[in-house]
């Protein structure tokens, strides 16, 4: 059987976390295969995971914590320049939440011994119902990995006789010293709590900022989108009637010209009766023209005025997504993961790859042309028969610098 030492060094494993629970176990030897880039997970394929190290003593109580976070590229591969010394960091780690062997040293975002990792970290959450610490300690305690224990070795122990028991005032003192221990215990529980629920605010005001600033970008947006409709239909209102006025004046003009001819004229009264009746025609069209143009203009102002004003139905969806009680993530090759604002939403609905080419600063075909090269990299030329070429060819990972015709063509049709 090995020593207690030697089996102690093995006792260190990776946790995965996932909303306050444990998605994956593995020891932190499988963890290195992770990293040398030996084996990829799939199912974590463009993830940022909130991973977990822990150190075990012999007795299979925790140690140490380190709470960190890994990238995983679109092969479930870990990021190959991650390079977070975890292990070191254990070892300097703050004294945290007793977890039964007394405190341990933990390592966290804001409880990092080395300021330049810290924003490779996370803090736990120590709400009630959610607490990171009591599931890994259940983790633990459950062994899934199946740690073996080693048992203490048993020492002779004096035993001491009545005239060698120890005085009371040393019996008072051990007590008051465990009670400031637990005392001392509790601050730092306490302290560490006050720390991460600040950490976590702060991540939530960020977010909430940022969103806030999307949503007054779109909704500025759209205003000065209604407000170049509107200009244009009041433009349009103008010369309308602009054209109105003139058309009233000819008629005016008829008018006082037919009641000024001599009567030698009367044989032609009714070509002009025949030309007045349409032209009164053409005046009463263009005045109801006129009508609908202005009941366009006000049903706009008021289309105008609910859009600044209107709120989604309660507790619908839209009103959820509102609050920022949720938020909604679409991926697109190029881009990669987007937080679709409010506004955003139906737009990108309609058709999401035209809206991914605008992120990426392209029109849709562009985009669409670069996604087929990027999708399957192959060189497309045809010769006179229509036959593709087809040949294997390095693929233009970014949209904004593929060049069709060359990049997309083998060495030999790129001529």
């Amino acid at each position: 059987m090995a020593s207690a030492d030697q089996a102690t060094d093995g006792y260190s494993a990776v946790f995965f976390m996932e909303e306050g629970r444990i998605a994956r176990q593995m020891r932190a030897s499988e963890f290195g295969a992770f990293l040398d880039g030996y084996v990829g997970l799939s199912d974590l394929a463009e993830t940022d995971v909130k991973a977990v190290l822990i150190e075990l003593g012999g007795d299979l109580l925790v140690r140490s914590l380190v709470f960190f976070r890994i990238w995983f590229d679109d092969e479930g591969r870990a990021d190959t320049s991650w390079n977070v010394p975890i292990e070191a960091l254990a070892k300097d780690g703050a004294k945290g939440p007793d977890m039964g062997a007394g405190p341990i040293r933990l390592v966290c975002r804001s409880q990092c011994p080395d300021p330049k990792f810290a924003k490779e970290l996370w803090d736990p959450d120590m709400t009630p119902g959610n607490n990171h610490f009591l599931a890994i300690r259940k983790a633990v305690e459950s062994n899934t990995l199946r740690f073996q224990k080693i048992e203490p070795v048993e020492e002779d122990i004096p035993v001491l006789n009545a005239k060698e028991e120890p005085a009371k005032e040393k019996e008072d003192d051990g007590a008051a010293s465990a009670d400031r221990a637990r005392l001392a215990q509790l601050i730092r529980e306490q302290r560490l709590r006050i720390k991460t629920l600040q950490s976590v605010h702060r991540d939530s005001l960020a977010d909430l900022q940022r969103e806030h600033r999307n949503e007054m970008q779109s909704l500025r947006s759209e205003m000065a989108d209604l407000e170049q409709k509107y200009e244009r239909q009041r433009l349009t209102s103008e010369q309308l009637k602009q054209r109105l006025s003139e058309r009233n004046e000819q008629y005016l003009s008829m008018q006082e010209q037919i009641g000024s001819a001599d009567e030698d004229k009367k044989r032609d009264d009714a070509n002009v009766g025949a030309e007045l009746v349409l032209l009164r025609e053409q005046l009463e069209r263009k005045q109801r023209e006129l009508e609908m143009r202005d009941e366009k203009i006000v049903s706009l102002e008021e289309e105008n005025h609910e859009l600044r004003h209107r709120e989604p139905p309660e507790n619908s969806i839209l009103d959820h997504l509102r609050k920022q009680s949720v938020f909604l993530v679409a991926y697109h090759a190029g881009v990669g993961h987007l937080t679709l604002p409010f506004d955003d939403i139906e737009t990108y609905f309609t058709n999401p790859v035209a809206y991914a080419a605008e992120r990426c600063g392209m029109n849709e075909p562009a985009y669409r042309e670069w996604l087929e090269h990027y999708e399957n990299p192959v060189c497309g030329h045809q010769d006179g028969d229509g036959n593709e070429c087809a040949e294997p060819i390095m693929r233009v990972s970014q949209p904004a610098e593929f060049r069709p015709g060359v990049d997309d063509r083998c060495e030999q049709h790129q001529a």
